[in-house]
């Protein structure tokens, strides 16, 4: 390899770490936050649901697609919400295509007859998708806050009256809860999951929300004040993620959102890896449109503080950090060679220690996030330890398809939104087989991630004729968990 590429090689690695770095000091920023927060929920305005004046109208939103297994228990859910009839409405907007349109419509009539406002929804097209169904429900909404559940969410019967309350104060737009996880111990890839996400739903959102910084609505689990969606310009179906494009432009325009740590709403998690993908592509594509979309605005807003800007910047490039990954993954192996040919560049060397740091960092942020949803203790820090480092693995593993969706984001290319199939899976005995919503396809990527695994493997055998063990670990987590995400996708299994 010659000077001028190794020069080359080592510019674009280390700015990638440095990237790398500089989020990991905005989740440490984040900890720092969400260990000082003194909830203040008590303290807020609230309304008075005992004074029959004070109760707001709610619409309940549940935009669904193809849920055949999922929609019974759905509605039977929502039936059991506690709040005054003549207050709520439930719209089923309901975009599906399949056999599953008739035996919602009679669960629905058969919901009708108690005496529940719930209407069955449907479009002629799926434009906009899950944004288009959300803006015509809200065309025709009665109520003046509209909660919004996807299919897969149980909220519990009081939920309502845990979460509407807090729009006595007319200066917030949304309030959103976070999520739980049913079946969190189904497998390790459902596990690996609900990590990930009770990282975000507890170190990112409570960290942001605490200090006034720019967080997003999750989708679901959540209330909108409707004059907030109409203020900021309704639903768009523009990029894969309308819940970040909303939050981000409500916000913009001065909207307080709250975010209810101790309000959990429980979900179902993806359990086989067609389905995981389907979702980590939605979700990191759509991260990178928003950014694309957003970023000029919040930068060149006036009115924002550089701490509040620059958090708003690093949550739009959250997903663009599988990017920055990937690239460091896939070099450290040529500068492994570098490192080893040409002896006076070993001091570039020490930009390493930057990904070590991040990594410490990250480890530090998410067991605060860990032990606040599981426990403490040494037991609990043991296990806590195995499942970092498994999902570090698998997070490594799933750098290249993320990556992917990244690059398409960042350059505009449009793609259909793909909804997440659906289980029913609530707990270690139920399964997945014979539904029909799985995609039976093996992914292109299956391919190169097949390939990356061995060119790891090929990191690892390096180490020995150079004798330099330095990323040995590191190239053995990525050869794991290329490893997994290839064989997982042969198997479709979780």
């Amino acid at each position: 390899m010659g000077l001028t590429i190794s020069y080359i090689v080592i510019a674009i690695y280390s700015t990638a770490l440095i990237l790398i770095f500089l989020y990991s000091l905005s989740q440490l920023n984040l900890l720092v936050n969400y260990l000082g927060y003194k909830r203040r929920n008590e303290e807020a305005p609230k309304f008075n649901l005992m004074d029959p004046t004070e109760i707001p109208y709610v619409t309940i939103q549940l935009p669904v697609y193809n849920e055949e297994y999922v929609m019974e228990r759905l509605l039977e859910n929502i039936a059991k919400i506690e709040y005054p009839k003549s207050k709520l409405e439930i719209q089923v907007l309901d975009d599906s295509t399949d056999d599953s349109v008739k035996d919602t419509a009679a669960m629905i009539a058969q919901l009708q007859e108690t005496g529940l406002d719930i209407q069955h929804i449907r479009r002629e097209n799926r434009e906009g998708f899950k944004a288009g169904a959300l803006k015509e429900g809200l065309a025709i909404a009665k109520g003046d806050f509209i909660a919004i559940f996807d299919a897969d969410f149980l909220p519990d019967s009081d939920w309502l009256k845990k979460t509407v309350i807090y729009f006595k104060d007319s200066e917030i737009g949304v309030v959103q809860t976070r999520w739980g996880h049913i079946n969190r111990d189904y497998s390790t890839l459902t596990r690996i999951q609900a990590f990930a996400l009770d990282a975000h739903f507890t170190l990112e959102q409570v960290g942001r929300n605490s200090k006034g910084h720019f967080i997003n609505f999750n989708g679901t689990a959540g209330i909108w004040r409707k004059e907030c969606i109409l203020d900021a310009g309704n639903w768009e179906g523009d990029t894969l993620t309308e819940d970040l494009d909303l939050s981000y432009r409500a916000q913009l325009k001065n909207w307080k959102f709250k975010y209810l740590e101790d309000v959990e709403t429980p979900a179902e998690l993806p359990v086989v890896i067609s389905a995981a993908r389907s979702q980590q592509f939605r979700w990191n594509k759509g991260g990178a449109e928003n950014f694309r979309k957003s970023v000029l605005s919040v930068l060149g807003a006036k009115h924002i503080p550089f701490k509040t800007k620059f958090h708003g910047v690093m949550h739009l490039l959250n997903s663009s950090m599988f990017l920055c990954v990937f690239i460091v993954a896939f070099l450290s192996i040529p500068m492994l060679y570098i490192k080893n040919a040409y002896g006076h560049l070993g001091w570039v060397f020490q930009v390493t220690s930057f990904f070590i740091i991040s990594t410490i960092i990250l480890f530090v942020c998410y067991w605060f996030t860990y032990k606040s949803i599981q426990g403490s203790g040494f037991d609990k820090f043991v296990d806590y330890i195995k499942l970092f480092f498994t999902f570090f693995s698998v997070a490594l593993g799933f750098s290249l398809h993320n990556t992917r969706a990244v690059l398409e984001g960042h350059m505009g290319k449009r793609s259909e939104f793909v909804r997440t199939p659906k289980f029913n899976i609530n707990g270690l005995t139920d399964s997945w087989k014979g539904n029909k919503y799985i995609n039976k396809k093996i992914s292109p990527n299956a391919f190169w991630e097949f390939a990356l695994m061995l060119y790891f493997l090929f990191g690892m055998y390096s180490a020995v004729p150079l004798e330099d063990y330095g990323l040995f670990p590191f190239h053995l987590m990525l050869f794991l968990g290329f490893g997994f995400v290839f064989f997982k996708s042969l198997t479709a299994k979780a």
